[in-house]
């Protein structure tokens, strides 16, 4: 019943039957497995120790119909309350070859996901799966993740260069993870380092696993913050003629006229043929007449604008025309670095 060993088998004939419960026997899954054809063997593995099996077997048929028709029938009956796994593709399924070069990245910043460890580690080489960040059962990050290169020159290029540096606010720790065999050995020694340059060597192709498309989106650029415009008031140190223009000339007061309006026009020329104008030519001296109701302006000054003519600082006074100035009445000297006559 068990005489051919499982690598003498016909594969293309041989199903896999996993949950197996410890109760079961070879007999019983021969009889089992004879509703769906004939049965050439029974295989299931036993423990070297107790000799019991370790949940699972191969079952050969006669031919490869009968192994197709078994995986289809079969899978899911029930054997001790325990429903049986019977797939023809498990049997002799291969696994993807594994480089090796799988990283343990540590102490990781709580707001580092998937997408900024593929932003930070792709540069250094191709990734054959998706990164993982250790999440708990409410979606937090417990603080580390893996990324697995297809190359161990890549892996050692990222170790070189990320081992110690900040990312998101923490220095991480970049270093090769653990084997999965429970051995304590780390990825990256020199029995996977000889087998990836044979499979190198002959052209062995590393099956990758393609990445989601949140990955691969380019990074949304920062939104730029609209440039500053400044206020016109700003830009006339305060004063804002738009605003000015906009608001009435106040009121004159009661009995007074309002004030002429003034036209903006062409400037009046400098003088005849561009010379300077003579001397006195400028504004008339001649006022407005007084509004109604006031008394009339006194006659203006002689002297221009200013002091009456006959005033002097101090208790000095000019003598009346026709008079020489008191005798012994002798001006002082001037102060020192002015002319003579000064206060005159």
């Amino acid at each position: 019943m068990s005489g051919a060993k499982h690598w003498e088998q016909d594969k293309e004939a041989t199903v896999y039957v996993g949950n197996i419960d410890e109760r079961a026997t070879d007999a019983l899954i021969w009889e089992l497995m004879v509703q769906a054809g004939p049965v050439v063997n029974v295989h299931l593995p036993k423990d070297r120790v107790t000799q019991s099996h370790q949940g699972f077997g191969f079952v050969e048929f006669n031919g490869e119909v009968d192994a197709d028709y078994a995986a289809k029938i079969m899978n899911g009956i029930r054997l001790y309350g325990k429903a049986l796994r019977v797939n023809k593709a498990s049997a002799d399924k291969q696994k993807p070859l594994e480089i090796g070069a799988e990283l343990f990245i540590g102490n990781l910043d709580a707001l580092v996901d998937e997408k900024v460890l593929y932003d930070t580690f792709s540069r250094f080489g191709t990734l054959i799966a998706p990164p993982k960040v250790a999440r708990d059962d409410n979606g937090l990050s417990k603080g580390y993740g893996f990324v697995s290169y297809s190359s161990f020159e890549a892996s050692d290029d990222a170790i070189n260069n990320m081992n110690g540096q900040f990312l998101m606010n923490k220095d991480i720790s970049v270093q090769y993870a653990y084997k999965k065999d429970g051995k304590g050995e780390r990825h990256g020694d020199e029995a996977e380092r000889m087998l990836a340059a044979q499979a190198k060597k002959h052209n062995v192709t590393i099956e990758s696993q393609p990445m989601p498309p949140a990955l691969l989106q380019a990074p949304t650029p920062a939104p730029q913050a609209p440039a500053a415009v400044v206020p016109p008031a700003m830009a006339t140190g305060g004063f804002d003629p738009s605003i000015a223009s906009g608001i009435p000339p106040p009121r004159p007061p009661v009995g007074f006229a309002p004030p002429p309006v003034a036209h903006r026009g062409p400037p009046p020329p400098f003088g005849m043929n561009g010379a300077p104008p003579p001397p006195g030519a400028g504004r008339p001296n001649v006022l407005p007449p007084a509004p109604s109701g006031l008394p009339a302006r006194p006659p203006p000054s002689q002297a221009g604008y200013g002091s009456p003519a006959d005033f002097h600082p101090g208790n000095f006074r000019m003598p009346p025309p026709g008079f020489g100035p008191p005798p012994g009445n002798v001006p002082p000297p001037p102060p020192p670095g002015f002319a003579p006559g000064y206060g005159r």
